[in-house]
């Protein structure tokens, strides 16, 4: 019998293997402008029409603009991004890193931007998502997040159609 000198090990194993090696992931808010590349980097990889690093310099030099990242082993992995007025926010986007996705970690971002809304004197978030996402309808959901409107072919998609966008919103 010939076998492989490396023994075939299956995906999930090299996987729970490489995240026993790097840190656990970590939240911290996001104040400087300097990370819009990344931001944008990091929102071409989930939206059909992303935003550039202009927009998210712009948004970040707003005093209501509130932002918090998701880093591991030091690299930006996932962000939110909302925007306040008076004791209401609006969350404008949430993205995870593709390698991410699917690990519970945007859950973990989104408690601790809600909570840091919350102790910043935010009483209701209100968000727009694809009626198509389901993970995200999932996740917020789960965050308490109730459907209060739709918005008709609101989103463009890559392949030129529209799709319907849910409104939601939740009391902190």
């Amino acid at each position: 019998m010939n076998r492989p000198a490396f023994p075939f090990w299956p995906m999930e194993w090299w996987m729970a293997w490489w995240d026993a090696l790097t840190p656990p992931p970590s939240y911290a808010p996001l104040t400087d402008a300097a990370q819009s590349p990344a931001l944008a980097r990091l929102h071409a990889t989930a939206f059909a029409r992303p935003w550039d690093t202009h927009e998210f310099e712009r948004i970040l030099c707003e005093r209501s603009a509130f932002a918090h990242g998701l880093w591991r082993g030091g690299t930006l992995q996932g962000f939110v991004l909302s925007r306040r007025a008076a004791d209401e926010a609006e969350i404008l986007t949430v993205v995870i890193a593709p390698a991410m996705r699917g690990g519970g970690h945007s859950r973990g971002l989104l408690r601790r931007h809600l909570d840091g809304l919350a102790q910043s004197g935010v009483r209701r978030v209100h968000l727009e998502v694809d009626e198509g996402n389901a993970p995200a309808l999932k996740l917020y959901n789960r965050l308490g997040f109730t459907q209060v409107g739709t918005r008709t072919g609101y989103y463009g998609k890559a392949d030129g159609s529209r799709a319907t966008a849910l409104t939601m919103a939740t009391d902190l």
